[in-house]
């Protein structure tokens, strides 16, 4: 396989886990604002600021918008053309990945792929979000789970498979560790510990954010605690969009793209190394450790590590790959 071809796979995994992961985060909070108590809530503000912080592109969003409200962050993270973390950046750029490994992925993941990207351009998406931003982003999330859907219906299983696999995996675990990790860090009032009186609502935001509502209270008998939270994202093992799931998954791709045992501490490439050292901490690290550390500390070191891993996947398999 060539390298152009494996580092479009992996991330047109990437840009449909990130265009579903801003929908649903979006979502989460207009869901939130439509409570009266929460518009008046002090910190109703910190909510938008957290979704501009968590992206990343605090420096983007000053240079087009006067300020961060409500309606000019819900603009800028779903149709603005200057974001590329935009829902409408990463379907163009999806389709663009998607675009020049037709070969290798099946037509149906195309034609999906690229009805949304014309109802975007088109002006469709937008008149849909006008008529109803809750129809809006269920329809963002419907097309991109369709699309992962058909994908694991038409596409062999092979290498191709798995460098989408690697990408979409790599991408949630980044998003679930800023997910929550904003949380502790913007949103918890200030002078209140970790632990302490937060709001439940924020709380379930996090979750529902994180698709993880249902299941954490199926796993937790229903009672919503900041360190049960924190422990269920980023510990859970069956779980698919908590921390060690998502690394144990892009682990496995890895090591079925080189033909390595998992095990037994093999590896034959330095991504594969990191990625497996990350899988074994996260599987024996406990909570108590966790706060120990200090939340926030933690969740930075995961994001900087996920970063290293994607840096070595992207020098390693391109140098490697290249026929």
């Amino acid at each position: 396989m060539l390298s152009r071809v494996a580092d479009s796979l992996y991330w047109l995994g990437r840009y449909i886990e990130r265009a579903e992961n801003n929908a649903r985060m979006l979502d989460v909070n207009l869901q939130l604002m439509l409570d009266a108590t929460l518009v008046k809530n002090r910190y109703s503000q910190q909510h938008w600021e957290s979704i501009i912080y968590s992206l990343e592109d605090t420096k983007l969003f000053e240079k087009v918008y006067p300020a961060i409200t409500g309606e000019y962050v819900v603009e800028f993270v779903s149709f603005e053309k200057k974001n590329p973390n935009s829902v409408y950046s990463c379907l163009c750029s999806a389709r663009e990945s998607a675009r020049t490994v037709r070969e290798q992925i099946s037509s149906e993941m195309f034609e999906q792929l690229n009805r949304m990207f014309l109802d975007f351009r088109s002006g469709e998406a937008k008149r849909l979000f006008r008529s109803s931003s809750y129809q809006f982003f269920q329809w963002v999330l419907q097309g991109c789970h369709l699309f992962q859907g058909i994908a694991d219906a038409t596409m062999a299983h092979d290498e191709g498979w798995d460098f989408i696999q690697l990408g979409k995996f790599l991408e949630r675990a980044d998003r679930t560790s800023r997910i929550l990790d904003i949380k502790y860090h913007i949103l918890l009032p200030k002078g209140e510990q970790i632990g302490g009186n937060v709001d439940l609502v924020q709380w379930l935001a996090v979750l529902n954010s994180c698709s993880a509502g249902e299941p954490y209270r199926k796993n937790s008998q229903g009672e919503v605690a900041p360190w049960k939270v924190a422990e269920f994202l980023i510990k859970h093992q069956t779980f698919p969009r908590s921390i060690r799931f998502c690394v144990d998954s892009f682990d496995y791709s890895l090591h079925r793209i080189t033909g390595v045992e998992r095990g037994d501490f093999l590896y034959r490439i330095e991504a594969e190394r990191l990625s497996g050292k990350l899988l074994a901490d996260l599987s024996y690290v406990t909570i108590a450790d966790i706060f120990q550390v200090g939340l926030h500390e933690y969740l930075d070191t995961i994001q900087l590590r996920l970063i290293e891993i994607g840096n070595a996947v992207y020098k390693e398999f391109c140098e490697w790959l290249e026929t």
